[in-house]
């Protein structure tokens, strides 16, 4: 149970939902946009998160389309994590969301759900950033169409009443030759003690990862290693871990160390695989 009371709107279109947010917080009720709603729901049960009004996105057409179109994979944010693994448009991303949480919990989370959450993970971000994909924003003065890279850095950067619509990838990411490896402590159902999701694209490997650092991410210096044909593997792979631009987690689920040497040995599965 959610220890507070809230009032609950559901609205059919993103200027409804929009202005339902403006409206709702000049009355001071913290409204927030839900879409599967189970970190809203976790945290309101240990009091860190609270709000008086919920905007359920759900009912919005954009939001829950899946299609191929004008040569793009439009994903909507609020479709589900098992409704993206079984349609299997883009299978790098079918894939990664196959691995995350539960088949009882895979359909209730949502794409932006997933992308914009609290967990550090946030693994369904990985084939996205990888594929360049780009993200349609709505806020109260409108929607704007956004590189998903430049609004996300560490996290997704949203401001006050926008929310995610949809994100588009570009089919000539669909059909790439790809990697997906993700390493947990015990069990395959799991946080990871990492997650990477890599495409091997006409310039080279992209690759991002999840679980090294305290926030997801893709950076050029580590590719620009992976992909230096003057180097040996040995050397790219020592080049790509010297390089990890954070600090990398020290948890209950392994050590910095261990995490280094386990990422070792999931980049020669990456290279292998993507170089032959």
């Amino acid at each position: 149970m959610i220890p507070f009371d809230f009032e609950y709107y559901k609205p059919d279109t993103i200027e409804e939902a929009t202005k339902l947010y403006l409206d709702l917080s000049n009355k001071e009720k913290k409204p927030l946009y839900y879409g599967g709603g189970t970190e809203i729901i976790s945290m309101a049960r240990t009091y860190n998160v609270y709000t008086e009004a919920v905007i359920d996105i759900k009912g919005i057409s954009e939001c829950n389309v899946q299609e191929l179109k004008n040569n793009k994979l439009i994903i909507g944010s609020a479709v589900t994590l098992t409704q993206i693994a079984e349609a299997n448009l883009f299978p790098l991303l079918a894939l990664t969301v196959q691995r995350i949480a539960d088949h009882t919990m895979q359909d209730k989370i949502t794409l932006g759900g997933n992308i914009a959450g609290t967990i550090i993970y946030r693994e369904a971000v990985l084939p996205l950033l990888v594929s360049n994909s780009e993200a349609i924003i709505a806020s109260p003065n409108g929607t704007k169409q956004v590189l998903l890279k430049d609004i996300f850095d560490k996290r997704i950067k949203l401001n006050c009443g926008e929310f995610i619509v949809n994100i588009l990838i570009d089919d000539y990411f669909l059909s790439l030759p790809y990697c997906h490896v993700k390493r947990t402590k015990s069990d395959k159902i799991d946080y990871p003690l990492i997650t990477l999701a890599a495409l091997k694209a006409s310039n080279g490997i992209n690759i991002a990862f999840s679980g090294l650092c305290s926030y997801p991410f893709r950076s050029s210096l580590i590719e620009n290693y992976l992909n230096d044909p003057e180097l040996q593997n040995k050397a790219k792979i020592n080049n790509a871990i010297d390089n990890i631009p954070g600090s990398i987690l020290t948890d209950l689920s392994g050590s910095a160390d261990f995490r280094k040497f386990i990422l070792q040995r999931m980049l020669i599965e990456v290279l292998k695989k993507l170089e032959g």
